[in-house]
């Protein structure tokens, strides 16, 4: 994957035809055991490291949040449900319109993001009269949830389950729409934008991310005998069968 198509082609204009396609939900419908297993299709070519099934990893990052928080059922359940977007992988979408970190459209580009510094030059946002401005389109602490963010596979999954009407907490939806927006909750950029639940929210989204990034283990864990028990939580949070 390169950085350098995603920060040419990531525009207001390109976010928003995508969220036109994809958030109306229109385009296939199943359960998300079975999207889940579609993940095993894909090789995320921003996860070169990983060479066992990606479900596999669905299934370490939510049995690391279960060890460490046992009580709350909704939190394993996006450990589990966190990098299904990246279906849009197997339906012609480029990958670098699925995976990698993140960033909001529409203002200044902040230098956390990564490789800023040389592979925004030719996307006509970064020379825009407003979307190059530091708040561009959007007002002083407007919200995240006002912000329109580089396309992928948090977005589209963030999409999925609202249109689905599941009924996962808030700080769950927090988790999955802006897990890899790292210029946010490592870079410590974008404060301007946010509001004060967004900041409330933040150390949610950080505590999502350290099992995230620290699962990936040789260690693979028994997915047989544990769909059981994740069938049971995707029940009480989500339809059966989801529109996607």
């Amino acid at each position: 994957m390169t950085y350098n198509l995603m920060h040419t082609y990531q525009t207001v204009d390109f976010v928003k035809k995508k969220n036109a396609l994809w958030s109306s939900c229109t385009h296939k419908k199943m359960s998300v055991m079975e999207a889940l297993s579609l993940l095993d299709n894909l090789v995320d070519e921003s996860d070169p490291d990983v060479d066992f099934p990606n479900s596999f990893h669905a299934y370490q990052t939510a049995e690391g949040i279960r060890k460490a928080h046992p009580d709350k059922d909704w939190f394993q359940l996006v450990g589990l449900l966190h990098d299904i977007g990246k279906i849009l992988a197997l339906e012609n979408e480029p990958q670098w319109a699925v995976v990698g970190d993140t960033f909001p459209v529409g203002c200044k580009f902040q230098k956390s993001i990564v490789f800023s510094d040389t592979t925004f030059k030719n996307n006509p946002d970064a020379k825009h009269p407003v979307y190059s401005t530091e708040y561009g389109i959007y007002e002083p602490n407007c919200g995240l949830e006002k912000v329109l963010m580089s396309w992928g596979h948090d977005e589209y999954l963030y999409q999925v389950l609202k249109f689905n009407h599941c009924t996962l907490p808030e700080e769950a939806m927090y988790m999955i729409r802006f897990h890899s927006f790292y210029p946010w909750h490592t870079g410590g950029d974008y404060r301007h934008l946010c509001n004060e639940k967004d900041l409330n929210m933040l150390p949610w989204v950080r505590e999502f991310n350290k099992f995230d990034l620290y699962t990936k283990t040789e260690d693979l864990p028994d997915v047989e005998n544990l769909q059981p028990y994740y069938q049971g939580i995707i029940d009480k949070y989500c339809p059966r069968i989801l529109c996607w």
